[in-house]
């Protein structure tokens, strides 16, 4: 199945703005030589008024952190037998192993369309996406994954991590592991090395692991994303002091490199106390570390337990990011990390549903914290992922890729009644369905054949 077609605009016209009155039009046009449209002007709308029939032009939603090889192995039939019985991270990484030695590129190309196709009619443009390389699958998922970056570069802007699940500084096949890492993260289409320290056997060869992916980073011109201390026990050190450390050691800061870090799950550090967080805060701004913290709240929450828990006593631990955020000036968004799989069975791919879920997960009800979740899966992610300069608002600006989400107040109930809701706050609290959403990616309106929503606002080029 081809991507969906993309129709270029000029202008958007009669559409709300968060925190602004009346309705306004936004030009969009591309410069000479660009591959992509920018937001060239935001006028008001002649007669401007508070029309509720009038769209909410928010920031389009990225994926910070999402596997795209193993979507949606709960799907297909081939992979009926590895449903999970238990439940536990164990039978995930033994049913996720066991469903990779069924993986063909067919079934990654089928799987991977569905994840940014759904991705993407959710009002997704931007997604960093893991694909594993081991002995098991060789290239076969990055390979894929190239394929499928390419294919859908005009709808969304898939960002490639050669991802190690496996070990690569231990076990039988930690050598041939890391030699097919060596050659997987120089190739060109590959932007962000990834690794997971804490499946290897001892915490010396994880520490050997997060030395290999910097120095490999930063000789390849690569982002790097480690999936670390995702564990909730005091008794094991947490490893984010050594990747500072060795960051600091090894000269990478935001003068000596534009590429960034990202530090995934991190459910050890909810362990933390305030002194803990400012040390930790304090370390990263004062040696000028350009480092994100993603919270996987979905998997977490899922997977993410202490040993030996009591059946009455089960606490789940994800990062507190809107507190990291406030309180301790950490840059920190949220991702959905996996979707139908053994890691994560329940949610779908739509970002929204996990600032929704954010809302109960930080006991976040205030308007501004709306506004702070939807960033977080928007501007913030963007930025995070090295996409875009920061930004810590959720205003359109001319100047910005005119990558756009439309949200509609139509009736997607099929009884003749439509539903306002009022603001960013109102989307997060109870977000629209996708029939709702319109979506411009660079300029260019998407193709929306089961949406309900009104072209009128639309001058096309």
């Amino acid at each position: 199945m081809p991507p969906p077609a993309l129709t270029p605009v000029k202008l958007i016209q009669n559409v709300r703005l968060p925190g602004k009155d009346a309705t306004w039009n936004i030009a969009v046009s591309r410069p000479h030589g660009s591959p992509h449209s920018i937001i060239t002007d935001i006028t008001p709308h002649p007669n401007a008024d508070l029309e509720q029939t009038a769209p909410l032009a928010l920031p389009a939603l990225t994926h910070p952190h999402i596997h795209l090889d193993k979507a949606f192995i709960h799907n297909s039939p081939e992979y009926a037998h590895l449903l999970p019985s238990t439940g536990s991270f164990a039978e995930a990484l033994s049913f996720t192993t066991q469903a990779k030695q069924q993986f063909t590129r067919e079934d990654l190309l089928r799987r991977g369309e569905w994840l940014i196709a759904g991705s993407v009619s959710a009002g997704v443009t931007a997604m960093r996406a893991f694909v594993e390389v081991d002995h098991t699958v060789n290239l076969t998922c990055l390979e894929a994954g190239i394929a499928l970056k390419d294919e859908w570069k005009e709808a969304c802007a898939v960002q490639i991590v050669s991802f190690a699940q496996d070990p690569i500084f231990s076990g039988e096949h930690g050598d041939d592991n890391r030699q097919l890492m060596e050659e997987a993260v120089r190739l060109p289409q590959v932007d962000v090395i990834g690794t997971t320290p804490y499946v290897e056997s001892s915490v010396d060869a994880s520490k050997q692991n997060i030395t290999w992916a910097i120095e490999r980073a930063l000789e390849c011109g690569k982002h790097v994303d480690f999936h670390l201390d995702y564990n909730l026990d005091t008794g094991k050190e947490a490893l984010v002091w050594f990747v500072l450390r060795t960051l600091k050691e090894k000269g990478w800061t935001s003068q000596s490199t534009d590429k960034r870090i990202m530090l995934g799950h991190c459910t050890r550090l909810t362990l933390f106390g305030d002194e803990e967080w400012r040390l930790l805060a304090q370390e990263i701004r004062d040696n000028d570390l350009p480092i994100s913290f993603v919270g996987l709240p979905t998997s977490d929450m899922y997977m993410a337990s202490p040993p030996c828990s009591k059946s009455h006593d089960r606490p789940r631990g994800t990062l507190q990011v809107l507190e990291m955020t406030n309180k301790h000036g950490l840059d920190t968004v949220i991702g959905i990390n996996n979707v139908g799989n053994a890691f994560t069975p329940w949610g779908s791919e739509d970002p929204l549903s996990l600032a929704c879920l954010g809302v109960g997960i930080y006991q976040a009800g205030t308007k501004a914290n709306a506004e702070l979740l939807y960033q977080c899966v928007s501007t913030r992610a963007r930025a995070a992922i090295g996409l875009s300069p920061p930004q810590t608002s959720l205003s359109l600006n001319p100047g910005s890729r005119a990558d756009i989400l439309l949200f509609y107040d139509v009736d997607d109930t099929g009884c003749n009644v439509s539903k306002p809701r009022h603001g960013v706050a109102g989307i997060v609290w109870d977000p629209p369905t996708k029939a709702c959403r319109e979506l411009v990616v660079g300029g260019q309106l998407k193709a929306s054949p089961c949406s309900l929503c009104p072209k009128s606002a639309f001058c096309f080029a």
